[in-house]
């Protein structure tokens, strides 16, 4: 079509999502018409204050293998727009090695964030060809260096220098005793990716000696220089890893709700325990990874090792405190390094489930690429809804998107989700209304072509939990004592105001995030009559250490609803808590708790994006009547206007009309028959079993696959 063509199609897309897909055209154009023109078309683009059109210039010169398109990148590294020098030091990776920019990506990885994060990765793909250039420009960089954490990272990115040259000065660096911790720490994980020559072990094995993390990063850096384990051969069933790594995962869901700990952490629990435990799905491993400290990642890998089934925790130490999926993309190395560690002990795993467009499923399609592990990959059109979402309401601009993606990588995560569906041997999809469109729109995935490689598998919840659930709360209701969970919902009940204690209950749950619309839904409660009809109970959060997500929504709230009129307006904020006491809360929502609520509560999902919704399912397994989005996996199994209302969880005042609508209806009920149909619609589709069953088709599809391009390779071979 042309550049000038492609170009223009950037500027007058319709939409903000359209114009980020027309840039991969402008880019494929740039890159086929390498011309002088071509270059001062993309040079006079970057001056436009449509900031989209401002990036899609920018990876459109990347593609441009021509002398002045490269020393104009370069310059654009010293641009007073950061996004603009964060997209270029992105771009500049997918080149040849411009030796001129190496001073100033150093100083990009130096600064840290996200930045830093992107300098790094294409400093490191350069870096095969780049060794000696770069281990002088890190060596000359730490010389002006003096804050700890920046050096750490210095040091960091001369461990991706895989050329032998770059031995000596991390030996040097972590034998250096007035270095900072952090700064040695980073130089002995690197010595865990360097050949095991006796020089590297032996002093391995001295730090191994010393107290502290210093000894504990230096253990696990000698059992990276180990052999690998022998590949576990499958006779008997598959081994499976799934990842997520912003959560702190146990059996006993002890986190479920605290910082990014929300409804997948509790699904991969479940999900592990269903795939092992049914035959039929032929999974005899589950392997599931998550955040963790140095402890139980040494202990974890003695327990996989040792595991050939079952359900066993991995647990990746990111050597800091945790923080946000959005502040995590510099742990990416860190994270890789755990990532290879836990699947080089596990001896082999037949293929490995991604889910997330973060930090974690960036590292792991790196470690999977390298061990040869097939990857299923659930995809979901995210940040798509989301960029889409904020575009309709007016939120996100043309004009401002360079400095909004700054704090959100939209461009980076779309780009992300791309290039995992179309590395992966096997898509999943959740259900959506209109699916196929949505995703060749959206994402720019065509399910018909190559249909075979497509499944589509909703979410499902544990019913015996919830079950559970309501046989606690109708037990209580008819007289018996209350649970240990009703217990504590009692004590909430009971620090509001007295007139209060009679009211039915709102109830959400979720993690304390923008995306969830947790200070939305406070906010359209609170502005209107319901406020005086009911409470509002939100689940989830940690309250006690709230990360920057946490505090940015608990702050809004407190704008709608002062802490100290929470007693007398009814709102209840008790942080996160364990999946099964949140099950039984819903339950006493729907069937009232004696003196404390009365019955018909009613649940809400105000999401401004969900792409399926567990503890929305939940709510509707126990018979609440729901409010929730009505675009994403809630619109294809809530019945508007009969177990639910669907509506733009968005805006403030359709969500507050819609809340009060439910509420009314639910308050009204007399008879079990809606609850019991919210309850069978559940009960027949969205089970944690049947999605076990559907995982373990499309496992056993991928390893049967993987099968058979081994045994080809081998004949040829």
């Amino acid at each position: 079509m042309g550049v000038q063509t492609a170009l223009d199609q950037v500027a007058n897309a319709p939409s903000i999502v359209d114009a980020m897909r027309s840039a991969d055209d402008l880019a494929f154009e740039a890159g086929r018409d390498p011309g002088v023109r071509t270059v001062r078309l993309l040079a006079a683009a970057l001056q436009s204050s449509d900031q989209l059109v401002v990036i899609a210039a920018i990876h459109a010169l990347a593609e441009v293998f021509d002398g002045e398109a490269g020393r104009m990148l370069v310059g654009l590294l010293s641009d007073e727009r950061l996004f603009v020098r964060e997209h270029v030091a992105w771009a500049l990776g997918s080149g040849l090695p411009r030796p001129e920019a190496m001073g100033r990506l150093l100083a990009l990885v130096a600064r840290g964030g996200f930045t830093g994060m992107v300098a790094q990765r294409t400093l490191e793909q350069w870096s095969a060809t780049t060794a000696e250039p770069l281990m002088v420009g890190v060596e000359g960089a730490l010389l002006g260096i003096a804050e700890p954490e920046a050096r750490a990272r210095m040091v960091e990115t001369l461990g991706l220098v895989r050329a032998s040259v770059a031995t000596a000065p991390l030996l040097r660096i972590a034998r250096d005793l007035d270095e900072h911790e952090a700064v040695r720490v980073a130089a002995i994980a690197a010595l865990g990716q360097r050949s095991p020559s006796p020089a590297v072990r032996d002093a391995l094995e001295g730090f191994a000696a010393e107290p502290g993390l210093i000894g504990d990063v230096a253990r696990l850096s000698l059992i990276d220089l180990a052999p690998d384990q022998a590949r576990v051969r499958r006779t008997d069933g598959l081994s499976v890893a799934q990842l997520f790594l912003h959560a702190d995962i146990d059996p006993h869901l002890s986190s479920a709700g605290a910082g990014d700990n929300g409804g997948i952490a509790t699904l991969l629990v479940r999900l592990g325990d269903a795939l092992v435990h049914d035959s039929d799905t032929e999974v005899r491993r589950v392997i599931t990874l998550s955040r963790g400290s140095v402890a139980d990642a040494t202990a974890d890998l003695r327990t996989i090792h040792a595991a050939d089934t079952g359900h066993v925790y991995g647990h990746i130490p990111l050597l800091r405190e945790p923080v946000s999926s959005a502040a995590a993309w510099p742990l990416r190395v860190v994270t890789r390094r755990g990532i290879r560690r836990i699947l080089r002990a596990a001896g082999g795993v037949d293929l490995l489930h991604l889910r997330m467009a973060d930090v974690g499923s960036l590292a792991a399609a790196d470690v999977a690429r390298e061990l040869g592990i097939p990857v299923v990959f659930t995809v979901a059109p995210d940040p798509h809804a989301v960029i889409e979402s904020l575009d309709r309401s007016g939120r996100l601009t043309r004009s401002g998107f360079g400095d909004a993606d700054v704090l959100e990588h939209f461009w980076f995560r779309t780009r992300l989700v791309q290039s995992l569906a179309a590395n992966a041997a096997h898509t999943v999809f959740f259900p959506r209304p209109n699916l196929a469109a949505d995703m060749r729109q959206l994402v720019g995935i065509d399910m018909a072509a190559h249909a075979e490689r497509h499944t589509i598998v909703p979410e499902g919840v544990d019913l015996v939990t919830v079950d559970a659930a309501v046989a606690a709360a109708e037990r209580h209701a008819a007289g018996e004592p209350p649970t240990p969970a009703l217990a504590e919902l009692h004590a909430l009940i009971a620090e509001l105001d007295e007139p209060r204690r009679s009211l039915p209950l709102v109830v959400s749950v979720g993690r304390l995030h923008r995306v969830k619309g947790m200070a939305t839904l406070v906010e359209a409660w609170a502005s209107g009559p319901l406020a005086d009809r009911a409470n509002l109970l939100i689940v989830g959060g940690d309250l006690d250490a709230p990360s920057l997500d946490e505090r940015e929504q608990l702050g809004l709230i407190d704008a709608s609803v002062p802490p100290a009129d929470r007693a007398r307006r009814g709102l209840l904020l008790p942080g996160h808590r364990p999946n099964d006491v949140v099950a039984q809360w819903m339950a006493a929502a729907r069937i009232g708790l004696p003196r404390a609520t009365a019955p018909g509560g009613v649940y809400v999902c105000a999401s401004i994006k969900e792409e399926f919704g567990i503890a929305l399912l939940e709510g509707m397994a126990t018979g609440l009547l729901v409010v929730a989005p009505d675009g994403g996996g809630p619109a294809t199994y809530v019945e508007d206007g009969v177990t639910g209302i669907l509506t733009a969880t968005w805006d403030a005042g359709q969500l507050r009309h819609a809340i009060e609508s439910a509420a009314l209806t639910a308050q009204a009920e007399r008879g079990p028959e809606r609850p019991a149909r919210s309850r069978e619609m559940v009960r027949s589709r969205f089970t944690i079993q049947q999605m076990s069953e559907s995982l373990g088709v499309v496992y056993r599809t991928v390893a049967r696959e993987e099968d058979v391009l081994r045994e080809l390779a081998e004949s040829l071979g």
